[in-house]
């Protein structure tokens, strides 16, 4: 027996020094390739700078199911090939602002697909053309820039376009993770098939994606990193529609970094019959009115709403751009919400209160250690989200220029953290909110216990207003009647009103994991929170369907999984 557990020891430690192997003659294949360039295109009439390669190894696996029917099922390999090749100087180079037409911040890069096998030659022969495209387009841009500085008035931001960063080195492996994809059909087919038991469910779908991506990143400053990112994420989603045309949806999500650690499908079972049982009671709910009065937030909810109308307003690049309104610019060291409240970002955490967190990453999509953020710190502001695109006082990136691949990386949010100097219950929280009720004359507060997303406007041409989705929420009445629930609302507002009009919180956290999308495409973040009462909200009704339910009875008596 000791000599047998030796035996697979050594095994795992080939196999380990095996792949370090083939990443590091891959980091020493795309290194050399950068050094012959940049070697070149350095000392050209319009010199190189800066080059930065980085390569995204994708193995994705997708199942869906539907009614306990598969509707999909399958694999990808992919390998993309991002260059970031800036010409002129860190003070100025190609990528600086173009005032007077439309700012495409994180758009698309100078993307091209790369083979999947490891031969020198096509890996060379890949960078090579991308890096003359790059090349090309950067003169192009580096001049309409230049001629832009020319017939603009003096610049309100003078600070550099890229900021120094000091080179970082390692290869970081992960356990190689197994995924057993017949179980997992198998698997969802069940929970899907639970949702045959209505006909009044329209959708009733299971879904799982795996996701194993090995990124790495070598830039002419000598940064040279390969690491692995990986997470499963299942879903289950169903929808119905109320008499009037409403449709009602439902959804519960599941984040994990290994298929392995998902809740069991016990657990994920009861969640579907509570689904059901919400979806009917949803489509004999009355409509919500317009409203104006206090409420509370679900930790889930109050995360959202936080990424939403917070979090997109301090990531950094957001303060350069003339056109945007620039909610904080002027706000550093200044009290923001109430003395309660702190707010830190962290992508150094793969855990919170016991929930896993999607925003967790070893080093950003620029080479930069992920760093923690203490954003808000007993009501003050203190600090933006940085990329390696300075701002005013902010000149360096604290490890969160992010971005999908195929993207320019900006600043984006990794692990939304809210904290409450409080050690209150959802019961107090409660009570608290029948008092604002009373005092305000009112007959009922709102209780936001489930959103599905939200979005926000952050330009000057435009309110600069927020939307939160909530899809569960319930009415709570001063005189301790049940609460009721409702349908049709949308929470709205300004950022800065209703900031300020957080009276208190509670001890219980609630996580949102999730997919934000924005300039720089879709990148995983968490949002964390306790619960929250608010002295004030508004809602407006939500966009309804014209169209009726189905006309044509139910094809058969009973669903059932075929």
């Amino acid at each position: 027996m000791i000599l047998k557990l030796f035996t697979v020891l050594a095994c795992i430690t080939t196999q380990v020094l095996t792949t370090s192997a083939r990443h590091q003659e891959i980091l020493d294949v795309v290194n050399s390739e950068l050094q012959r360039n940049f070697n070149v295109l350095s000392v050209a009439d319009i010199p190189v700078y800066f080059v930065g390669y980085q390569i995204n190894d994708i193995h994705r696996t997708t199942i869906n199911t539907s009614f306990g029917q598969i509707v999909n099922s399958s694999s990808i390999n992919t390998r993309i090939l991002d260059t970031d090749l800036r010409v002129g100087d860190y003070d100025f180079d190609n990528t600086h602002i173009i005032r007077g037409q439309a700012i495409n911040f994180g758009g698309s890069s100078n993307m091209s697909l790369m083979p999947l096998e490891n031969s020198k030659k096509a890996i060379k022969q890949s960078i090579w053309l991308a890096t003359d495209k790059a090349y090309k387009q950067a003169i192009e841009q580096y001049q309409k820039a230049q001629a832009n500085q020319l017939v603009k008035v003096e610049e309100e931001d003078k600070s550099f376009d890229l900021a120094p960063s000091s080179p970082q080195t390692g290869i970081t492996e992960l356990e190689d993770i197994e995924f057993d994809q017949l179980y997992f059909e198998r698997m969802l087919k069940r929970l899907s098939s639970k949702f045959n038991s209505s006909p009044e469910i329209y959708s009733g779908e299971a879904s799982l994606v795996f996701e194993k991506i090995h990124k790495y990143y070598i830039s002419s400053e000598g940064t040279r990193l390969s690491w692995e990112e990986n997470f499963a994420r299942l879903f289950v989603s169903a929808y119905t529609k109320s008499d009037d045309g409403m449709t009602l949806p439902l959804f519960e999500s599941y984040f994990a970094f290994e298929p392995s650690a998902l809740p069991s499908e016990e657990s994920i079972s009861k969640d579907i019959d509570q689904m059901i049982n919400k979806l009917a009671a949803l489509r004999e709910a009355p409509i919500m009115g317009t409203y104006t009065g206090p409420a509370i937030l679900s930790g889930e909810a109050a995360g959202v709403f936080f990424h939403e109308i917070f979090g997109h307003r301090v990531e950094g690049h957001r303060e350069k751009d003339p056109n945007s309104s620039q909610t904080f610019k002027q706000s550093v060291g200044e009290d923001i919400f109430p003395d309660f409240i702190s707010v830190i970002f962290d992508p150094t955490l793969k855990s919170y209160e016991d929930k896993f967190l999607s925003g967790y990453y070893e080093y950003d999509d620029e080479g930069v250690k992920g760093q923690k953020v203490i954003s808000v710190e007993n009501g003050i502001f203190k600090s933006f989200l940085m990329s390696r695109m300075p701002i005013e006082n902010f000149p360096e990136s604290n490890g969160h220029g992010r971005k999908q691949p195929g993207y320019k990386a900006v600043a984006r949010q990794s692990n939304l953290i809210v904290k409450v100097s409080s050690d209150g219950t959802k019961d107090n929280l409660t009570e608290e909110l029948r008092k604002e009720i009373k005092k305000q004359e009112l007959e009922f507060g709102l209780y936001f216990a489930k959103v599905q997303g939200g979005f926000t406007f952050t330009n000057r041409t435009i309110p600069n207003a927020f939307n939160v989705q909530p899809i569960e929420v319930y009415k709570v009445f001063a005189d301790g009647r049940p609460n009721e629930l409702v349908r049709g609302v949308d929470l709205i507002g300004t950022p800065l009103t209703v900031f300020k009009k957080i009276i208190a919180g509670n001890n219980e956290i609630e996580t949102f994991n999730g997919i934000c999308g924005a300039e720089s495409g879709g990148v995983p973040v968490s949002a964390s929170s306790p619960y929250l009462l608010i002295e004030s909200i508004e809602i407006q009704k939500k966009r309804k369907s014209q169209a009726k339910p189905p006309i044509l009875e139910f094809p058969y008596e009973t669903r059932s999984a075929e």
